[in-house]
């Protein structure tokens, strides 16, 4: 009689310190780091003296599927979204701390591409994973706070733009909502691997953020929720009225030829899609900004925000209300 005998690892083979050391071992820590995992708690240097915190929470099935992205790809896009917060206050991250709850089946090599994943989009950007913790649950949950030192420049909120400000913005807009839109249609060929690409793993243009603030921005943030969205609430903090000229909002080609092939608006997953992680800026007028910055619109006195001379209502995600 032959008998059948499981060979993957999982989570419960290694119970919580075997997960803990496994996860650890994939881990390298930068010079910021003086005590990482190990201990009760993790040491870190602040230069500063200021310390720029952010935190997230991911759940299986809302925020990710794991019939659509590898372990890997989650760990890059968990790390992606929490490390782009921080540079959108002009700081430079350098740590993060990540909370992880998963199913005692759960393959360990499952475990080890969310680790590495992790690793490499903080290596991006010369950050650590420094601590965190495990906990058996029934889906996945990934619970990330990142940190960031703003190496003596001041943080830059939602909150400074004026009427006569600029409004630009750096990084791609509108494929990660191709990508979601490839998938929901069961669209995986060739001629949507670049936007479900975008979907898996977002590209946030981290230079640009501390380098924003470099060149006197007044107002940033992550374009993570939608522009609409996000450019609202730029608008409400600021006290001021976000005018967007659609004209100057790039849409590609191929992005066009995407959304034409799915019967669907490119602008609309411009103006409404998120989880590309682009930064969205106001600067003071006449300021010269350097490539990948683009300007789309202006600061003016009022409310709300407007495309082609009217007012938007601002779509985009929403946890409660989708």
């Amino acid at each position: 009689m032959q008998h059948t005998r499981r060979c993957a690892i999982t989570l419960a083979d290694l119970g919580e310190f075997g997960i803990i050391a496994r996860i650890v071992g994939r881990l390298p820590q930068s010079p910021a780091i003086l005590l990482g995992p190990g201990d009760d708690a993790a040491v870190l240097r602040a230069p500063d003296g200021r310390v720029v915190v952010t935190t997230d929470l991911l759940l299986e099935g809302r925020h990710f599927r794991r019939d659509w992205s590898s372990s890997y790809d989650i760990g890059r896009k968990a790390a992606a979204q929490n490390l782009s917060d921080v540079v959108a206050m002009g700081a430079d991250p350098t740590a993060l701390f990540v909370g992880l709850g998963a199913p005692g089946d759960l393959p360990a090599d499952w475990l080890d591409g969310l680790t590495d994943g992790f690793r490499d989009e903080c290596a991006l950007v010369g950050a650590s994973v420094a601590g965190g913790d495990v906990v058996r649950s029934e889906k996945i949950l990934l619970g990330v706070t990142a940190l960031g030192d703003l190496a003596g420049r001041s943080p830059v909120t939602r909150s400074g733009a004026r009427p006569g400000d600029v409004l630009a913005v750096a990084g791609r807009l509108g494929y990660a909502a191709g990508g979601l839109a490839a998938l929901l249609a069961g669209r995986e060929d060739p001629s949507f691997q670049e936007f479900v690409d975008a979907h898996r793993r977002p590209r946030p243009p981290y230079a640009c953020g501390p380098a924003a603030a470099g060149l006197g921005a007044t107002a940033m943030l992550d374009v993570s929720d939608g522009l609409l969205q996000d450019a609202g609430h730029l608008a409400a903090a600021s006290g001021a009225r976000v005018e967007i000229d659609p004209s100057a909002l790039p849409v590609p080609d191929v992005l066009a030829d995407a959304a034409a092939e799915l019967g669907e608006d490119p602008l609309t997953w411009v103006l409404t899609g998120g989880e590309d992680h682009a930064l969205l800026a106001s600067f003071p007028p006449g300021v010269r900004l350097p490539d990948p910055w683009r300007f789309i619109g202006k600061i003016t006195p009022g409310e709300g925000v407007q495309v082609t001379g009217r007012t938007e209502v601002a779509g985009g995600w929403d946890h409660f209300r989708e």
